[in-house]
């Protein structure tokens, strides 16, 4: 079903952080971007799709317009709006956006950071990109900032805090499908593993509370009116988005998971796990009986790493690609 291409070095390995990868397919280039976060670096290569050539950019963490910080980056990735594509950062410090390719950093905002130095660790995790205009990113504290952001320029506005998580948001997903018929549009994760699922529009609203079981959420999913969360116990558990009905329960990895993806034509789901392997899974719905069915494809061990990130490569699941240290 699926046979290894040629690896692609990168400058530095990849932090064991959860979802560090990225991948933008820029198809009238025939290229595919890909990011990888290295301690206070963001690691980009854009690939050829004739697998030729590779060009390399580092994007160094910053605070504001100082020249480079060594604040940790928890988290690079591509949003996808209509009108244009931000690459955003996160890290301890705050926020970075910037044009798709790295070149210019279009917006910064910065954290609230404590004069005085606590036990609680503050940073921002969990990117998506919801609708027409909004960049949504999440923090430590369990808020999420929801950004408005404009189609060209860099006059990006912060529109709302979302305040429904009280443990460090870890993830976060809008409806990947591209149909507007269904109510929930994003989903949130943290660290107790308690998932919000929201309508977007004007104020977010909220439309379901899906509680935890007390093991964190590390990865999460939304396509056709469906979560699909990865846990530290290695469990996939599918629920339907605006009841929280669960769907399926998959004992799918003997680690903890650390990416999820969808291909969004195919209902192919991705799942990397501490466990070095990296599987393929097929979601089928059953309109009539109210169902998901979770069908098990493919499997592969990656020997001797451990993956923190595995992308589709595009939109119907053909090429998929893992990141590991």
């Amino acid at each position: 079903m699926y046979h290894k291409e040629k690896s692609i070095q990168i400058k530095s390995s990849a932090s064991a952080l959860y979802n560090n990868l990225s991948v933008l397919r820029i198809a009238p280039r025939c290229l595919t971007y890909f990011t990888v976060v290295h301690a206070n670096v963001v690691n980009m290569v854009s690939a050829s799709w004739d697998g030729l050539n590779f060009s390399h950019r580092q994007l160094q963490s910053k605070e504001g317009n100082i020249a480079a910080s060594s604040s940790l980056i928890m988290q690079a990735s591509w949003c996808v709006l209509p009108s244009r594509e931000l690459l955003v950062l996160t890290s301890q410090k705050g926020i970075q956006m910037y044009e798709s390719d790295g070149s210019i950093m279009v917006y910064w905002h910065a954290l609230d950071n404590p004069e005085t130095p606590t036990a609680q660790a503050v940073f921002a995790r969990g990117i998506a990109a919801v609708r027409e205009n909004y960049i949504c990113v999440g923090i430590s504290s369990g808020s999420v900032l929801v950004f408005d952001i404009p189609s060209k320029g860099s006059n990006v506005m912060l529109s709302e805090v979302l305040e429904e998580h009280r443990d460090a948001v870890t993830d976060m997903a809008s409806e990947c499908s591209g149909s507007l018929e269904y109510m929930a549009d994003l989903v949130t994760a943290d660290d107790s593993g308690l998932l919000c699922v929201w309508k977007s529009g004007e104020d977010f609203q909220l439309l379901h509370k899906i509680p935890g079981f007390d093991v964190s959420c590390s990865s999460v999913k939304l396509w056709k009116g469906t979560v699909a969360a990865g846990y530290g116990t290695g469990q996939i558990r599918i629920y339907e988005a605006v009841t929280g009905i669960v769907h399926a329960e998959v004992n799918a990895h003997a680690r903890w998971i650390y990416s999820l993806d969808i291909a969004p034509f195919s209902g192919l789901l991705l799942s990397g796990a501490e466990d070095s392997l990296v599987r393929v899974w097929h979601l089928t719905m059953n309109p009539d009986a109210n169902s998901v069915e979770v069908e098990h494809l493919y499997s592969e061990c990656i020997t001797d790493t451990q993956i923190c990130g595995a992308k589709f490569c595009d939109g119907d699941g053909y090429a998929f690609a893992v990141t590991g240290e």
